[in-house]
């Protein structure tokens, strides 16, 4: 775990560090581009939950790191345009993650990130409530609510709205997992002279996959996304409790 940690940390900041930018000139994209790299940041800054349905319980933490990867390659052009350099075809984000129990089966989580030479911030939280707690013989279900905001870039308002429906069942420390839901993505370029003609508002359809792997203490657990066509793939190392 020791070792692991900081190589998640090197990896996120090496692969934004090739080939990232600041998002400075907006002003250089079509509306058709505006749409698209919308639709990839949609996909790829939307939250992803990365946990089971079960809630914590009370007395219940879950802390770690996430990196998550997603795919821009349709939107690389315009990302290129709009920071004035080269663009990655792969979006790595790491993000520091907590979420906590709370009493009849309410769960709260959060998380911070910053991408490595850009100006993007992320933040986003989710509140999730498990219709079903699950047990020895049957699932857990449960449904989440959850925003993420974007902040740093002054030429971008972005944001994300979502809800989802998951279930999990766990087999002594493994447990898989799986949901569908949807994403309301909010996009507006502050440019002068465009007069909204860029902004974008839209919905995505989501669904994913993943396995949680409790060791105790430690906790890994591994996701894959797909947010209006685009994948996603993230991994978590920690802590839950």
């Amino acid at each position: 775990m020791k070792k692991l940690l900081p190589l998640l940390c090197l990896v996120a900041g090496f692969s934004s560090a090739a080939s990232a930018a600041d998002i400075s000139t907006m002003q250089n994209l079509a509306q058709s581009e505006f749409r698209l790299l919308s639709e990839d940041l949609g996909s790829a800054l939307s939250y992803k939950p990365l946990a089971p349905a079960e809630p914590l319980g009370i007395t219940g933490f879950d802390l770690g790191l996430v990196v998550t990867s997603t795919d821009i390659s349709k939107s690389t052009a315009a990302l290129a345009k709009a920071s004035g350099g080269s663009s990655p075809s792969t979006l790595i984000i790491p993000k520091l993650y907590v979420a906590k129990g709370l009493p009849f089966d309410i769960d709260v989580a959060a998380f911070v990130s910053a991408i490595p030479t850009t100006n993007i911030k992320l933040v986003g939280g989710e509140l999730r409530y498990a219709i079903m707690s699950g047990g020895v013989a049957l699932p857990a279900v449960a449904i989440r609510g959850a925003i993420t905001r974007l902040s740093g870039v002054d030429q971008l308002s972005f944001d994300t709205k979502s809800l989802d429906l998951s279930i999990s069942k766990g087999f002594a420390m493994f447990t898989p997992y799986a949901g569908v839901g949807q994403v309301w993505v909010n996009s507006t370029a502050n440019v002068a002279g465009t007069d909204g003609a860029l902004d974008q508002s839209f919905t995505q359809g989501k669904v994913f996959v993943g396995a949680n792997l409790n060791l105790g203490l430690v906790n890994f657990a591994l996701e894959g996304d797909r947010t209006g066509g685009t994948a996603s793939y993230s991994l978590k190392a920690g802590f839950r409790w």
